[in-house]
């Protein structure tokens, strides 16, 4: 069970690097606490300040964004191993952007932030590795911010969807209706629409009431060309 749980933290991004004495140590030091959540249990709440860490260990999780001003929910499944929104931990707003529920029966590993400053910090690879995961994400996001609304309608769609998942695998799930879509893209319903249909005929998405369901962003991403319908 300990081989287990020492193989899966180790290939969580924050501890990767981490020599086996180094990472011992961390073990006998930090105060872990262990969770087990049934499928359908809340994890996270939004808006509920982010004062720990919380690692995925096993089955899978299902993030959930309300946009603020409604127009819109963003659900996403997520892999294990995974960790909850490290980018919250820190900062002038430390609250969840997300709810975070068990798609399966989940195994959980948690910190807390005061152990984070007492005895994480002390290593240098792991303040590497949350710089560089940081500073990852702020690039990501800063690129896409200004990306917005340039391009033909495929592609601000498509950076629509980058800017707001956590990542490109798992199934998507974008609660919206067409013309509100098209307003925060700055296009129009008509060419919205033709491109939704057209991404569904591909296969690439799937469509129902008010919903677009994505099994696969890096694969819709890369389906991106110039063969797209005509835009208005």
């Amino acid at each position: 069970m300990e081989t287990t749980m020492y193989d899966k933290l180790l290939q969580l991004p924050l501890f990767q690097g981490l020599c086996k004495s180094d990472f011992t140590n961390i073990l006998e030091k930090v105060k872990l606490h262990f969770h087990k959540y049934n499928k359908g249990s809340r994890v996270v709440k939004q808006g509920d300040t982010c004062n720990q860490l919380i690692f995925i260990l096993g089955g899978q999780i299902m993030s959930e964004a309300i946009d603020e001003g409604h127009l819109y929910v963003l659900n996403e499944i997520l892999d294990s191993p995974s960790i909850i929104e490290p980018y919250s931990l820190f900062g002038m707003h430390t609250h969840y952007t997300a709810s975070y529920w068990a798609a399966t029966d989940i195994h959980v590993l948690s910190i807390d932030k005061s152990y984070i400053l007492s005895q994480l910090t002390k290593y240098e690879i792991f303040n590497l590795n949350y710089l560089n995961m940081l500073s990852n994400r702020a690039q990501t996001v800063y690129y896409k911010l200004w990306n917005t609304h340039i391009g033909n309608t495929q592609e601000k769609i498509a950076n629509f969807l980058q800017l707001r998942c956590s990542v490109p695998m798992g199934t998507k799930t974008l609660s919206i209706k067409m013309e509100d879509l098209a307003q925060l893209i700055d296009d129009t319903r008509i060419n919205v629409s033709k491109i939704l249909n057209d991404w569904q005929n591909k296969k690439l998405i799937k469509l129902s009431r008010k919903k677009i369901i994505i099994n696969d962003l890096k694969a819709l991403i890369e389906n991106i060309d110039s063969n797209s319908p005509t835009e208005l």
